[in-house]
């Protein structure tokens, strides 16, 4: 019993140093691209020629992505068209069949979503995905666990600088979610127990507290009503420009998509037909097509 724990402690030790490393040396590649000439820091997240296939689907083929630092982009197309399998893939929930990720100058092709997420990259799921018997408040610092350095041993024995870390988190937990937005009789509730919108302002703020620097959002405005849209497209903004972030969203209310996004990149049939700012693009024929189908 005792060499099983040994064990677990060490591959739960080595796990750790692997994502420390990783996330030091993209530390490093950030600050050198901090003082190259402003070409080299173009792109926070690049895809390039990524293809997805699922036996004999294939469900992205051969889509190229840029993600321009400090911008939000939207990526759109009718249901099915491979935009949340490609949310996946940059994610690491999902690998390639062909083709690369690169974060930075960092190809994380074929990364853990774990090491992704350390490295600077959260995300929303287009199905709110938190832990029902979970108050808000713990929901939140689940997503802070990045970021935290306590361990297996730490969280057993609980030493005084644990229990620090876990106070610091407790109380940056709560501050993000006054940020978003939440009432704060609303922390200590479950999560089941909130409605919609609250359980959307509580999956971003868990998304926050692993402190990215790339924020993807899978259709965050999904079942919300024209005031909570425009709300929410408000807020987009302030979080690119209060906490420096770059947004890569899927959308479907093209409201929302004109409002907020610097560029817009269309799938159909998983892949790329077009791509450029919102006015462009809202004027393409393929994109008028793909939306609303082909006159005989």
């Amino acid at each position: 019993m005792r060499r099983a724990v040994r064990e677990v402690r060490v591959r739960r030790a080595v796990r750790e140093v692997r994502v420390r490393r990783a996330v030091r040396e993209v530390r490093v590649s950030t600050a050198e691209a901090a003082t190259a000439p402003p070409a080299a820091a173009t792109a926070v997240m690049r895809a390039e020629h990524v293809t997805k296939e699922f036996g004999g689907l294939v469900a992205v083929n051969d889509v190229s992505l840029d993600v321009p630092q400090h911008s939000i982009v939207s990526l759109i197309g009718p249901n099915g068209a491979g935009k949340t399998t490609l949310f996946n893939m940059l994610t690491g929930l999902y690998k390639p069949t062909s083709g690369r990720i690169v974060l930075r100058d960092r190809d994380i092709t074929r990364a853990r979503p774990d090491i992704i997420t350390g490295l600077g990259v959260a995300r929303t799921f287009q199905n709110i995905r938190l832990f029902g018997a979970m108050t808000a408040l713990e929901n939140v610092m689940i997503g802070r666990h990045a970021r935290m350095h306590a361990g297996l041993f730490g969280s057993i024995f609980k030493p005084p600088w644990v229990r620090r870390e876990e106070g610091a988190v407790r109380e940056r937990s709560r501050e993000l979610l006054a940020y978003v937005g939440l009432r704060e009789n609303a922390f200590d509730q479950l999560a089941s127990h909130l409605s919609y919108g609250d359980q959307r302002r509580v999956e971003i703020a868990r998304a926050l507290a692993s402190e990215p620097a790339l924020l993807l959002l899978d259709e965050p405005t999904a079942g919300m009503n024209p005031q909570e849209s425009a709300a929410l497209t408000v807020f987009m903004r302030k979080l690119r420009d209060e906490l420096e972030l770059t947004i890569l969203l899927i959308e479907h209310d093209m409201k929302v998509v004109m409002d907020v996004s610097e560029r817009v990149t269309v799938l159909d049939h998983g892949e790329k037909i077009a791509e450029g700012v919102p006015a462009e693009v809202r004027a393409d024929a393929r994109v008028i097509e793909a939306y609303l189908g082909k006159q005989d």
